[in-house]
C-alpha cells in the first residue's frame, strides 16, 4: 500500500506518525516546496519523488491537504493521474468539493476533526469509495457519514461556522480584558461555567487562530460564499480576523 501526499503540513506529518505499518509506504515530493517544508519532509519517514505527478501515479491513496485556495488547482493538475483513491482533506466548500469530483474518478470527501497533532483524531469521510478506507481504523478513528460527496464538506463548514466565530469572539473579549489587566481573571470566571481546561484550550485556540489567520479567513470566506443565509456572526468574525 502506497499513500501519497500533496501538501506536507501538520496534517500529513501527524498521519505519518500515527499510521505505522510495514505494509504502508508514504511518498511525497519536494517540487516547488519551501525550505521549511523540505526540512519537514526530510525529517519524516517518507520517500521523496521528483514530482507530484509521479506521486499521483504511484499512490494507492493520494491525500490532498493544502490551503483551501489551492485545493481545486491541485485536483485539476494531478487528479487525472490517480488510479486509486483521492482523499481530499482540505477545508473547502461543498461547491469546490463537487468541482473537484469532476476531475477525480475516485474521490473521498474527508475531514480530520480534532487537534491537528492529536494522538486520536477522527477522520470523517463520505463518498462511494469510503469503505475502502476503513482499514485505517487500525490506526485512527474513521467514521463514514454517507456515500454522498459533499456531505463531509458541509459538516466541515458548519463546524467552522461555530469554531472560528467563537475564536474571533474570544480574541476580542480577551483583548478587552487585557486592557483592564484582568485577562487571567476573565478566563478563570469562564472556567467556572465552561470546563476545567477551558482557559488552556481557549488560549491555545486564540494562538492558533492568530498564527494562521490567513487560512482561517479563507475558510470563513468559503462559508459566506456557500451558504445563502445572512450570516451576521461569520461576517463579523471575518472582519475581526482581517483587522
Amino acid at each position: 500500500m502506497i499513500i501519497g501526499f500533496i501538501g506536507f503540513g501538520k496534517v500529513a506529518q501527524n498521519l505519518i506518525r500515527l499510521i505505522k505499518s510495514d505494509s504502508i509506504t508514504f511518498i511525497t515530493s519536494a517540487q516547488n516546496r519551501s525550505s521549511k517544508t523540505i526540512h519537514n519532509i526530510e525529517k519524516s519517514d517518507v520517500e521523496i519523488l521528483e514530482s507530484f505527478k509521479q506521486v499521483a501515479i504511484k499512490s494507492d491513496i493520494l491525500i490532498s491537504a493544502n490551503t483551501p485556495s489551492n485545493a481545486l488547482k491541485v485536483a485539476e493538475e494531478y487528479g487525472k493521474y490517480v488510479n486509486g483513491i483521492y482523499l481530499d482533506l482540505n477545508n473547502i466548500s461543498p461547491d469546490t468539493t463537487l468541482e473537484i469530483n469532476r476531475h477525480v474518478d475516485s474521490l473521498v470527501d474527508g475531514a480530520i476533526i480534532g487537534k491537528i497533532d492529536s494522538d486520536n483524531p477522527i477522520l470523517y469521510i463520505s463518498g462511494k469509495q469510503s469503505e475502502k478506507l476503513l482499514f485505517l481504523n487500525e490506526f485512527i478513528n474513521v467514521e463514514i457519514i454517507s456515500e454522498k460527496i459533499g456531505d463531509v464538506s458541509i459538516l466541515k463548514l458548519l463546524r467552522s461556522t461555530y469554531t472560528k466565530t467563537l475564536s474571533a469572539l474570544l480574541i476580542e473579549s480577551s483583548e478587552i480584558a487585557k486592557k483592564y489587566d484582568l485577562e487571567d481573571e476573565f478566563f478563570d470566571i469562564l472556567t467556572l461555567t465552561e470546563a476545567e481546561d477551558f482557559k488552556e484550550k481557549s488560549k491555545s485556540r486564540i494562538t492558533n487562530t492568530l498564527n494562521s489567520k490567513k487560512r482561517k479567513s479563507e475558510e470563513l470566506q468559503q462559508i459566506l460564499d456557500y451558504f445563502d443565509d445572512d450570516l451576521i456572526m461569520v461576517k463579523a468574525a471575518l472582519e475581526k480576523l482581517n483587522q
